[in-house]
């Protein structure tokens, strides 16, 4: 029986960031958002460049609430549906070329989604990481912090409850 090589470590860094770019620009509301997501591991930062048209009170001026509770819904669904495809892709019962073809998986669905405003969104850029608490075969619960400069100063965090999509094998 011949030994199989590993791939180089670089050609499964490449095959994963394009499955999880696949995952996020197959979404048309993530897309005008302007959000994008960086990969270190399994862990994702989900990142908001600063826009014009995020800006809820000119006056001030202040990002609107609306774009930062979807921004940071985004990362809580993206977060735990990467989580659940990294799990899969890991085991080998997901090839990340199957997503890069176009073969998405579905994402979870909000059940709901609660935010805590704790300071004024400034009109910079924004970040936010979520932290899945638990995650079955039918519901998850995730935790969002979000922040600007600062990542021990967070501006909004949240809260959201989570129906699985079925698994491959159901």
């Amino acid at each position: 029986m011949a030994y199989k090589r590993p791939e180089p470590v670089q050609v499964v860094k490449q095959r994963r960031d394009a499955a999880l770019s696949a995952l996020v620009h197959g979404v048309p509301y993530i897309n005008f958002m302007g959000i994008e997501f960086d990969r270190r591991g399994d862990e994702l930062t989900a990142i908001l460049p600063y826009d014009d048209k995020l800006i809820g009170n000119p006056l001030l001026p202040a990002l609107h609430g609306g774009a930062i509770s979807g921004f940071m819904e985004v990362a809580a669904v993206i977060g735990l549906g990467w989580s659940v495809l990294w799990d899969e892709i890991e085991r080998g019962d997901l090839d990340a070329d199957e997503v890069v073809e176009g073969h998405l998986p579905r994402l979870p669905k909000t059940i709901d989604f609660t935010i805590d405003y704790l300071r004024t969104g400034l009109p910079r850029d924004a970040y936010a990481r979520a932290k899945v608490n638990r995650s079955g075969r039918r519901y998850a619960s995730v935790h969002v912090e979000a922040w600007q400069d600062n990542r021990n100063r967070i501006f909004a965090q949240g809260t959201g409850h989570f129906l699985m999509p079925p698994r491959r094998d159901e």
